[in-house]
């Protein structure tokens, strides 16, 4: 093993490593097919800290270049290689920097990191920074401790230590690969590994490009959401000063002000926004309420006005806090939100934080804060019941086939069939179902109609009779009757959701549709395990999660080859076209006004092409929409 230092090596009197040139870097580079790539830089933000160290090699050599004084300029080629295969760890990291500072992108990525979630989907208490890797892999424990002395380094040389940890970096990640290929190789997770490392690169560049906020407009809504959420605590103060039922939690004392009036003074002794306080205020009510979760409060909204007020109040605290004034925090010194993406939830979906953008209020208040840049526009799409669609083809329901081709209401059929007679006889006349199977609003059939749409939605989710009669406000009884009646209506779909169940329970993992059969693991399941006595909790968890994961995995498999496909297309056309957003089944991009159209099209046809290739068959389409503003 040999280490070359690129830089300033006026002072360099060491025999821990060599000097070369950068011309002998890329020589060497040019040669080979996989390479390990690496930086360390001053801080975490690509936008005000710099690329300090760029590392690059394989097993036998180890390149570590001063980029402070060495330009990398002439690796472009290899880094752009779609070739050469360049592996790293959490490549968006490095990706933005890399772009940033040296303004070269990289292609035919491994990331090492991505694979290992890959690979250990769903197994508990696994890490997957390099440290746990390096230990995993090649029991070899990694001093990270030294990467803190980059953190805002000034303009001194890098000693020994800082050098060598750089190119052992390197050194690692080629051994890391050979030992994940094997494990790639067991479990049959070549294409998912392929897509996961792509979708890496696509996801670096919603980072990278972010996404432009009106901040003006934004203080002006989240100052309405915050006089909003104080309005609900005073209404909700009144509940404890009105009602005796409450009487302990109104303060015993209250502190006299000279410069307050004394009828402004608070007198109720709850905080709001505390969990803790809030159930005993609502178990004075309901005693068995176990806590104020969502989900545990729904049935009690409709027979307990406090409750239902306090719900809402919930909610609007919820976007006050998160999408409030401390909001703007996340805005960069380009004006952009970069936010970042956890590639690999469960079931495969992505997930956003720091700031959470795939939570942003769908009611496009808040969306529409989000602007184009002078002479552009946003150019999205979505697809058009993905889920539904997925249910579809892997139960190979005649019914739900049929209505998705011809582009009928699915849940307004399935309502028909459901409820027979009861839908038939509540038709009025003018009726749109009656006369085109078109959603009709109807007062009864719009009801009949959300019924089966929570059933059909709810599928996609494993649900229960008990979250069915949770959600529609009705008893356990009627949610088990209407259930059965509805499998009994559709008994491919019951057929198609009960194998996927025991499959889970059979194997202890799950795997979503060819041709990525990503693989989910569930830790808790063990061989032999018996579903009359052994872990039965946990086994009804593992049964809704494997009817669950395969419908919403192989929806988040498809909307990553979708921004694969996207990625590619937009640099094999050169064309000036970003992506900015990708949240759930959509994908946002930002494009010139004259172009829109155009690429409109080119969008929907590049995510139908993706459904295609999962689902092998051009039902599912993608709606495109272009708009001033960010929308849903």
């Amino acid at each position: 093993m040999s280490v070359y230092f690129i830089g300033d090596t006026r002072n360099i009197n060491s025999s821990n490593y060599k000097t070369c040139k950068i011309e002998d870097v890329v020589r060497y580079c040019a040669s080979k097919t996989v390479l390990g790539v690496d930086t360390e830089t001053e801080g975490l933000d690509f936008l005000s800290k710099k690329l300090l160290m760029f590392q690059i090699g394989d097993q036998e050599h180890q390149f570590v270049i001063d980029t402070r004084v060495v330009s990398i300029e002439p690796l472009r080629d290899i880094l752009q290689s779609t070739t050469i295969c360049k592996i790293l760890h959490n490549v968006k990291f490095d990706y933005k920097f890399i772009k940033q500072w040296a303004g070269i992108t990289l292609e035919n990525t491994w990331d090492t990191m991505v694979v290992d979630q890959v690979i250990y989907n769903g197994k508990l208490n696994y890490r997957y920074n390099l440290a746990a890797l390096a230990d995993r892999y090649l029991d070899v424990i990694v001093d990270k401790s030294i990467r803190n002395r980059f953190i805002d380094l000034k303009g001194q040389p890098f000693d020994d230590a800082e050098i060598l940890y750089g190119a052992k970096d390197v050194e690692y990640l080629t051994l890391i690969k050979k030992h994940q290929d094997e494990l790639i190789l067991t479990h049959d997770l070549i294409e998912i590994t392929g897509l996961e490392n792509a979708t890496a690169l696509g996801l670096a560049d919603v980072e990278f490009n972010g996404i432009k906020l009106d901040m003006s407009r934004w203080t002006e809504i989240a100052d309405i959401s915050d006089k909003e959420m104080h309005d609900y605590e005073d209404k909700l103060d009144q509940y404890i000063l009105t009602d005796d039922n409450y009487a302990a939690f109104r303060k015993k004392y209250i502190q006299q002000d000279l410069f307050i009036d004394d009828s402004k003074l608070r007198k109720v002794d709850v905080k709001w926004s505390s969990p803790l306080q809030c159930l005993n205020v609502l178990k004075t009510d309901i005693p068995e309420l176990e806590d104020v979760n969502g989900k545990n409060l729904y049935k009690y909204r409709s027979t307990n006005s406090l409750v239902n007020d306090y719900v809402k109040y919930k909610e609007i605290a919820k976007l006050a806090t998160s999408y409030g004034q401390e909001f703007l925090k996340n805005v960069g010194k380009d004006g952009r939100v970069h936010t970042n993406f956890k590639q690999i939830l469960t079931t495969g979906r992505i997930a956003s934080s720091k700031p959470n953008m795939q939570q942003i209020p769908a009611d496009n208040q808040f969306r529409r804060c989000f602007v184009a840049d002078e002479d552009h526009v946003y150019v999205s799409a979505d697809y058009s019941s993905q889920e539904l669609c997925i249910i579809a083809v892997g139960s190979k329901d005649p019914v739900w086939l049929k209505a998705l081709e011809l582009g009928e209401d699915l849940h307004s059929i399935c309502a028909d069939l459901v409820y027979g007679n009861d839908w038939a006889n509540k038709a009025e006349e003018g009726c749109k179902f009656v006369a085109a199977k078109q959603k009709c609003d109807c007062k009864e059939h719009k009801r009949l109609r959300t019924n089966v749409k929570t059933i059909n939605f709810g599928l996609a989710y494993g649900m229960g009779p008990q979250k069915l009669s949770d959600t529609l406000q009705i008893s356990t009884e009627e949610a088990e009757s209407l259930i059965e009646k509805y499998f009994s209506v559709f008994p491919s779909i019951k057929k198609f959701l009960e194998s996927l169940g025991n499959y889970g329970k059979k194997h202890g993992y799950i795997k979503t549709f060819a041709p990525y059969r990503r693989i989910r693991w569930f830790d808790e399941w063990f061989p032999g395990i018996d579903t009359r006595y052994d872990k039965k909790k946990e086994l009804g968890t593992i049964e809704r999660a494997s009817k669950n994961t395969p419908i919403q995995g192989t929806g988040a498999d498809m909307t990553k080859l979708a921004l694969v496909l996207i990625r590619d297309y937009i640099r094999d056309n050169d064309l000036n076209v970003r992506v900015v957003m990708t949240v759930h089944d959509q994908i946002d991009t930002v494009c010139p006004k004259d172009f829109a159209e155009q690429w409109a099209e080119n969008l929907r046809d590049l995510m139908e092409e993706a459904a295609k290739q999962i689902l092998n068959t051009d039902l599912l389409k993608a709606d495109p929409n272009i708009t001033d503003k960010w929308e849903k």
